[in-house]
């Protein structure tokens, strides 16, 4: 007798054709009077630790960079349409950094070549700023990172460019609402890894993968520090959490199976299968009782709300 197979649910083929990469125009120049970060020039951030709880002048200037960077992705955001080019929108990002007195910090960290990363369909992350232009259904995570004030802040939201199917809709909503939910898990006192219990506990809730390999970070004078937060659960990652802590939390979950790969740059990461990823980030400040949000633009109104359909 034959053994009956399992039943598996099977995913409706990607709603686009696979993202390939566009060429890539020159390096964007920065005028001289900008503070730049250590590794501007060389390539390679400094080697020193740091420290995982901010002084109160360190969270002052974490304040205004973070915001600083919230109002750069909002002016990104007004931008996205179908037939812009993920290039034209690193310029965007580029010249509102500067008209900022900001840096754009991913600009030659570790070698990456542009202001910001433009992350596409089935692309999870660090997607770099090319010719291609944005289609009619697509999906785009921009990530931006401003250095100001001697400070980095950091923060990414996922748009829909013009009309998107049912399931990249339900993907991008439930990221956001995940990150969210590891936000609300922030609190004196508790353990790292209840952020990545939260998180994961909600994205399989609606059946969407976690992606492992990319985590948030400490950041503050660096823009990665040692402190990693996961955003599934571990329980290695039992470092209570301190007032003072400031860190990302920024969750990529997807659709299909949230294995990947990297293309031949060394920083586009994509997943196996082909299905669509998205990534909500917020900077956060441990606070005295839960998490101060510190990505949080001029108005008020941040990205992952302003446009959220």
């Amino acid at each position: 007798m034959a053994k009956r197979k399992k039943r598996v649910a099977l995913l409706p083929p990607p709603p686009s054709p696979p993202v390939r990469p566009g060429l890539v125009s020159p390096i964007l120049p920065v005028p001289p009077e900008i503070e730049r970060p250590d590794y501007a020039t060389t390539g390679t951030p400094s080697p020193r630790e740091a420290r995982a709880v901010r002084t109160g002048n360190e969270i002052e200037r974490m304040r205004v960079a973070c915001s600083a960077a919230a109002d750069v992705l909002n002016v990104i955001g007004d931008s996205i349409e179908p037939g812009v080019t993920t290039d034209e929108i690193d310029r965007i990002g580029h010249e509102d950094y500067i008209r900022r007195g900001g840096y754009p910090s991913t600009l030659n960290y570790k070698g990456y070549p542009k202001s910001l990363c433009t992350s596409v369909n089935e692309v999870i992350c660090h997607g770099i700023p090319d010719s291609r232009s944005l289609a009619e259904g697509d999906i785009v995570n921009v990530d931006v990172t401003i250095y100001l004030g001697g400070v980095h802040g950091d923060t990414s939201a996922t748009f829909l460019v013009g009309e998107v199917d049912d399931d990249s809709l339900r993907l991008v909503d439930e990221t956001r609402n995940a990150l969210y939910a590891g936000i609300e898990a922030v609190r004196p006192g508790a353990p790292i890894n209840a952020i990545g219990r939260a998180i994961e506990r909600h994205a399989k809730r609606y059946g969407l993968g976690v992606v492992r390999e990319f985590i948030g970070h400490g950041i503050g004078d660096q823009f990665h520090t040692s402190l990693q937060i996961p955003h599934y659960f571990d329980p290695g990652y039992d470092t209570a959490l301190e007032p003072g802590m400031t860190f990302t939390i920024e969750p990529m979950l997807t659709l299909g199976e949230p294995t990947l790969v990297v293309w031949d740059d060394g920083w586009t990461a994509v997943t196996r299968d082909g299905q669509r990823s998205a990534q909500f980030e917020h900077t956060v400040l441990v606070t005295d009782s839960g998490a101060e949000i510190l990505t949080l633009p001029s108005d008020g109104l941040p990205a992952a709300e302003r446009f959220r359909r």
